[in-house]
């Protein structure tokens, strides 16, 4: 008996079918099947020969691979019984629910009736994500030790896949595997997302670029620990499962759900996956408590103060970011307690009154009389031994008593409700007390091991805050990218994407997190003039337009700027403040550069009519003159006004005349995507900035 099912939208269908009360399989993941084609017919078309060798047929590549079913490959569930033996379930088909061609829940039981498994896929018709999710439930306690979200295939088509790796300062860098027999395989059990481990992947097929070919994105919408497999069976068949990290559920429980699995296909290169994604985010994820407000400029004071906090100085630092533009102040570590380093106070969240004799109100009337709103920060989940909380609750941290520290601290264990509701006392005695419509939440050290529980006490703790203060956004910082994932993005507004303020590497590490985020939650600031990461010096001129391509703000000793730096960090920010209305709506494209020096990238309005180019040089070309750019989701019939913003950049050694450098010129869609903009020569470390507007 075949029974089958379809989600699908505009652009993609995706057919689900099942045989003989088995679990179903994904037969069909790709462009909008016409209407005609019949799913059992499909199904008959797309079954695999048996040859010598084989067993005598081909066992399912599920949403939920069954060993019981002579599945060969990684299987979709392991689980054992209360006693530690292991639990092989036989799942039959009992019933389906659709909500038309967008939702579907289809659910299985063990043929023991003590287990039951339900995928919920959900299609969003505007956004084109794929949502997808599994539960099982148990008539008493199980332990699980792996849990796939509802498997998924990966294409014939393709030659490699595109995960994503990273560092402290160094996220998201691209990993380019190839596809051969066997596994892929990456877990990470740092406890949070991790710089590390970034929960994503993108699989091109053959010829697939930025801007064209096909290509398949997923997303794994957790803030643990988490597992990816992608593996290709010894009869060519390909799987993709994303859950959470193995054996992170150390409880016997009765029920157990995935994160959601995001997923889309795209026909129109990885920027396809990528606005889908984009747009998912900021549309269907995050809430702002103020949607209609522009995102402000943002100053933080970190790397201007650390941790000596004196109000005459903060309050001077605070009037000349004002000046600079800058909506949001920001108080970092260093306010409470007796913290005067990183070594002691973390937990001991109270005013520190020799830093501040009369409270923070001082400071907070000040930011508001220069016209900015305040935040402040806080890393709740995390205690130093050296506080007086950890003396008097030492069983409240997480792990072993001999654990090694990290930035010496350890973290509290989210899972126990008297840290949870100690943490909200602690921390809504502030918001309560003071004028504050900001939280950068910050999470600067690794777990000393995952724990799914861990995870959801935290998430239980931004659920409640946000709850009893719908005003006050939160940004998620992680010692910079280390908690970066849509599970977060559902609690908070903004990521701090790395804590690196060098632009150089921020204009690389943006580009690749732009396949996946938003300019409305991407933190992006100007740092010092030499960067306090990287020791690296580079002009005010590049640091800026690189913050400018996100969500702006500052970060460095205003006092150390020349009325000349002040002067151009004014005028971009001034750029900034004038297009973030529509810049918050764009779509992020990333271009096919000609010269690999060159990182580039096209913000293109919801309705077309305007674009923003920003090309970086990233280091030195390997020919002598500008290779032109193309770029990409034009009317190749319009007529666009194209101007070269910051003309006034180009240095003695451009000699040349590229018609960009004297005024606006006005050439076609096709032209500008076919043979691209041609630009003045810089040096490395310059970034251009053309404005592109439809006629």
């Amino acid at each position: 008996m075949i029974r089958s099912w379809r989600i699908e939208d505009s652009r993609q269908s995706m057919v689900l079918v099942s045989r003989d009360e088995h679990l179903p399989e994904v037969i069909y993941w790709g462009p909008r099947l016409p209407d005609g084609d019949e799913d059992a017919v499909l199904y008959a078309a797309g079954q695999l020969d048996v040859t010598g060798g084989m067993l005598d047929l081909n066992p399912e590549l599920s949403i939920c691979p069954e060993a019981t079913r002579s599945f060969q490959g990684q299987p979709g569930l392991i689980l054992r019984d209360g006693e530690g033996h292991p639990l092989l379930p036989k799942f039959c088909f009992e019933a389906a629910e659709a909500d038309g061609s967008d939702a579907l829940a289809l659910i299985y039981r063990d043929q023991s009736g003590e287990l039951t498994y339900t995928a919920h896929f959900a299609i969003d018709p505007q956004t084109h994500i794929i949502t997808a999710k599994a539960v099982l439930q148990a008539s008493r306690p199980v332990h699980l030790h792996w849990l796939s979200a509802p498997v998924l295939p990966a294409p014939q088509m393709a030659d490699e896949m595109i995960d994503f790796a990273g560092r402290w300062c160094g996220e998201f860098q691209i990993n380019r595997t190839a596809w051969s027999a066997g596994i892929r395989y990456r877990e990470n059990r740092t406890g949070r997302t991790g710089h590390e481990h970034f929960p994503a992947l993108i699989v091109p097929e053959r010829g697939a670029t930025n801007t064209r070919g096909r290509a398949y994105g997923f997303h794994y919408g957790w803030s643990g620990g988490h597992r990816m497999v992608a593996e290709e069976l010894p009869d060519g068949r390909r799987q993709i499962q994303f859950g959470h990290a193995a054996r992170m559920e150390y409880e016997a429980m009765t029920r157990f759900e995935t994160a959601p699995l995001y997923a889309v296909f795209s026909d129109d290169g990885i920027n396809g996956c990528a606005v889908s994604f984009q747009r998912h985010v900021r549309d269907r994820i995050v809430s702002f408590p103020k949607a209609e407000r522009p995102r402000p400029v943002h100053y933080n004071c970190w790397e201007a103060v650390y941790f000596d906090h004196n109000l005459p100085e903060l309050k001077e630092i605070a009037t000349r970011a004002a000046a600079l533009g800058a909506e949001r102040f920001v108080l970092d570590d260093g306010w409470f307690g007796n913290r005067d380093d990183d070594t002691r106070a973390l937990s001991d969240w109270e005013v520190d009154r020799r830093k501040y004799p009369d409270g923070l109100d001082p400071l907070i009337d000040h930011v508001h009389e220069l016209g900015m709103t305040f935040g402040i920060w806080f890393e709740p989940e995390m205690i130093n031994p050296d506080s007086s909380v950890y003396r008097a609750h030492p069983d409240w941290a997480l792990g072993s008593e001999d654990q090694i520290l990290g930035r010496q601290q350890k973290a509290l264990n989210m899972a126990m409700p008297e840290v949870r509701e100690f943490l909200y006392e602690r921390i809504s005695a502030i918001l309560s007390a003071h004028d504050i419509d900001y939280i950068k939440w910050d999470h600067n050290r690794v777990l000393p091991m995952p724990d799914a529980a861990q995870t959801r006490g935290s998430y239980a703790l931004i659920d409640r805050l946000r709850t009893a203060y719908p005003n006050v956004e939160i940004e998620s910082c992680a010692s910079g990218g280390g908690r970066i994932d849509f599970g977060i993005l559902h609690r908070t507004q903004r990521v701090w994407l790395s804590d690196s303020n060098d632009a150089l590497e921020r204009l690389r590490i943006q580009h690749n997190a732009a396949i996946f985020l938003p300019m409305v939650v991407t933190g992006s600031h100007v740092g010092p003039r030499t960067c306090h990461t990287s020791g690296r010096q580079m002009d005010i001129r590049f640091r800026a337009w690189v913050a400018a391509q996100r969500h702006m703000g500052f970060e460095m000793d205003p006092r150390e700027l020349t009325d000349q730096e002040a002067a151009v960090l004014q005028h971009v920010t001034r750029w900034w403040k004038a297009n973030r209305t529509w810049l918050a709506r764009a779509d992020i494209l990333r271009l096919e550069s000609a010269d690999p020096a060159v990182i580039a990238e096209q913000q293109l309005a919801e309705d077309g009519q305007r674009f923003v180019v920003f090309a970086g040089k990233a280091d030195t070309s390997a020919q002598i003159v500008p290779r032109p750019l193309c770029l990409t989701r034009l009317d190749p019939d319009a007529r666009y006004r194209i101007e070269l913003l910051n003309r006034e950049d180009a240095v003695g050694l451009s000699r040349g005349m590229p018609a960009l450098k004297s005024e606006p010129i006005e050439l076609s869609g096709q032209y500008l995507m076919a043979h691209g903009i041609t630009l003045p020569w810089s040096f490395p470390e310059t970034m251009w900035v053309i404005e592109g507007t439809r006629l």
